[in-house]
């Protein structure tokens, strides 16, 4: 089984490390992962795209995927690109607090999280996108809470390392504020009768 998620905003929102984050955390579960980063002509301002493809057996697409089942937009700027590339039935995760209206299309499964918004009400602004990737993992259980807290840990450069408790904050943050496997990425394991305790 293949999911693969597409992270859009603007160049300076942490799309990147987001993405980075996301492929990290699949690894270290055990998942097969491909990325790809891609950036608009400007460093702040401008398109910051990333494609994740996490799967459960070796991963037959690239990560230049021509369809997703999951997108993670950060702003309206630039996600109508994004939205075309959108299957039937995908899941959207929004960051309300800076769309100007949220994609109203039937045939996708949009939510909304003010990001922004959370991720300012705990003094760091800049960390919007966890808070949205932190949500996307609740809703969907794509990877733990652990292994996002963790890979992100792994990911933030040892310049930036005073961060590492604000972005794990806002990961909890979005994680907590999204219905936990409301849209399972996995099957569900069935639990067997004789595996539950029993009381005489």
């Amino acid at each position: 089984m293949e999911h693969e998620v597409l992270l859009t905003g603007i160049g300076g929102q942490g799309v990147q490390l987001a993405g980075s984050i996301l492929a990290l955390a699949a690894t270290r579960e055990g998942r097969e992962v491909m990325s790809l980063g891609t950036y608009g002509g400007t460093m702040r301002g401008g398109s910051t795209d990333a494609s994740i493809v996490i799967a459960d057996t070796p991963i037959l697409s690239p990560p230049i995927v021509s369809e997703a089942g999951n997108a993670l937009a950060m702003h309206h700027a630039f996600f109508a690109p994004v939205a075309a590339r959108l299957r039937p039935g995908a899941l959207v995760l929004c960051n309300s607090t800076v769309f100007e209206s949220l994609p109203e299309d039937p045939d996708l499964q949009v939510l909304d999280l003010p990001a922004t918004r959370l991720a300012t009400e705990q003094g760091n602004p800049m960390a919007a996108a966890l808070v949205l990737l932190g949500g996307f993992c609740a809703l969907r259980e794509l990877v733990s809470l652990e292994s996002l807290v963790a890979a992100m840990e792994e990911a933030v450069p040892p310049y930036r390392r005073q961060h590492v408790a604000g972005n794990a904050a806002a990961l909890r943050c979005g994680y907590a504020a999204m219905p936990r496997g409301s849209h399972p990425a996995w099957p569900r394991e069935p639990v067997s009768p004789l595996s539950r305790e029993t009381t005489p």
